[in-house]
């Protein structure tokens, strides 16, 4: 597996401070699964639910890494190069 330079520079990974997705709760959505920014460590909802807000929060933001912030899961996906990577 070929890491890309956006994951070769992860040397700490965030971790979610709440198992909630920030944007949802502001306004009552509801959420499938949960990721964290390891640019900015926010913690959002991921592409199965309603509001996708991890994947907007990268087209504003253009933060590229993030980390399943399921428990038990331990990955980190790159949105600039598409690439995925366990830990």
């Amino acid at each position: 597996m070929t890491l890309c330079s956006h994951l070769k520079a992860i040397t700490e990974i965030k971790t979610a401070k709440n198992y909630v997705c920030e944007e949802c709760v502001k306004h009552d959505g509801t959420w499938v699964h949960l990721r964290t920014c390891q640019t900015c460590g926010a913690t959002l909802c991921c592409d199965d639910s309603p509001a996708r807000h991890m994947t907007q929060h990268f087209h504003q933001t253009d933060h590229p890494v993030i980390s399943s912030a399921e428990p038990g899961e331990q990955w980190l996906w790159c949105y600039k190069d598409g690439v995925f990577a366990e830990y």
